[in-house]
């Protein structure tokens, strides 16, 4: 049995090469101070002071204090622990699993490249212009792992939601207006001295953002993907609803609100009954007017209309939609996939032709490049 003075050497000799530690990480530009080190070795006491894992993530827990140290931690951990520099290493007892989780922690990529291996370089370049090829590749001529691929990167969108001022005034540090009442207010509390002057500025509001999303059979390579990209911006803004249309209209916004994507788009596929059935846009458009954009849900807003434009009804239907739906609402945007890359396109299908006065502005949505056009462009539909 090991005498008291044995086991006091070996606890200042294991103290010291923690201490000896704490100096290599100043010298390697950690900040760790006297402090931190004590703190370190109570840690180190509380649990295996024998086990590198341990070790390993006091100090972490102890000695890093930001996210950009933890590169340098890891390298001055493994040269001075792992390489043995330390003239009592033989001191630590490693568990058998210890150094398999201490190496998986700390691996570390080569910066060495061997021959007939890509460097790191080459992968992420590989990487990037696989995703920009994506990006401009048609929704109908994607392999179903690119499809899976372009959702999981459709969930990165940022999408600004677009906004508005109204015509009330609220308290800012700069505007056109000056806030009489508070500046007198301040001056009087200060007994009369001048006091600083305030201001008012117009008020911001979001604006209502309406998908209507046509998901007859002539749309199903794209129907899927544009709910997909409807699913972000109901993630993204709170005032956003999302429509569904084949032979009639179906509200799928409550079904869109829950975290999983894959469980909104089941629930939303469950709600509309004529998924990839007929395509009556007129007639869709004729009830959104009447149940919905009357009611003032699309008041000041944008309409997202995202179709091919081929109708089955009475274009004079669809003429007397659109024109009422571009009076009750601020802007009205449509999705054609048959535009495509074409700049000079014109519309060809009569639906198309019928709407084409009442719309806005026209873009493609059919594929990811040209949703990411549109989530760009709302915060400047003003």
């Amino acid at each position: 049995m090991p005498e008291v003075s044995e086991i006091s050497e070996a606890g200042h000799a294991f103290t010291g090469m923690l201490v000896e530690f704490g100096r290599e990480l100043r010298d390697a530009g950690i900040g760790a101070g006297t402090g931190d080190v004590l703190a370190y070795c109570t840690a180190a006491a509380s649990l295996d002071p024998a086990d590198l894992t341990d070790l390993y993530w006091a100090g972490r827990t102890t000695l890093v204090t930001r996210k950009d140290q933890i590169a340098t931690y890891d390298r001055v951990f493994r040269a001075f622990f792992l390489g043995i520099r330390y003239p009592v290493a033989d001191f630590l007892k490693l568990a058998p699993s210890s150094p398999a989780q201490v190496q998986g922690v700390l691996q570390i990529p080569a910066t060495e490249q061997t021959e007939g291996e890509p460097g790191e370089e080459a992968q992420l370049g590989l990487m990037a212009s696989e995703a920009e090829t994506l990006r401009h590749k048609s929704f109908a001529a994607c392999t179903p792992e690119e499809l899976a691929a372009v959702r999981r990167i459709m969930t990165r969108i940022k999408l600004t939601p677009p906004r508005r001022r109204t015509r009330r005034n609220v308290r800012g540090s700069r505007g056109r207006t000056p806030d009489m009442r508070r500046t007198v207010r301040e001056a009087m509390r200060m007994h009369g001295e001048p006091a600083e002057l305030y201001w008012r500025r117009r008020k911001v509001r979001l604006r209502p953002l309406i998908l209507i999303l046509d998901v007859s059979g002539s749309m199903a390579d794209y129907s899927r993907h544009l709910l997909q990209f409807a699913y972000s911006a109901k993630r993204a803004a709170s005032r956003v609803e999302v429509f569904c249309f084949g032979t009639r209209l179906t509200r799928v916004t409550r079904a869109l609100d829950t975290r999983k994507p894959d469980e909104a788009l089941r629930r939303a596929a469950q709600t509309v009954f004529d998924w990839e059935g007929g395509t009556r846009i007129g007639s869709s458009l004729e009830s959104f007017v009447k149940n919905w954009g009357r009611r003032g849900l699309c008041r000041g807003g944008i309409v997202v209309i995202c179709s091919d434009g081929l109708d089955r009804g009475d274009p004079a239907v669809l003429s007397a939609a659109m024109e009422r739906l571009s009076r009750l609402c601020h802007r009205v945007v449509w999705l054609n996939p048959h535009k495509g890359e074409d700049q000079s396109f014109r519309p060809s299908t009569l639906g198309m032709m019928v709407a084409a006065p009442h719309i806005d502005l026209l873009l493609s949505g059919h594929d990811l490049h040209s949703l990411e056009e549109l989530a760009a462009l709302l915060p400047v539909l003003n």
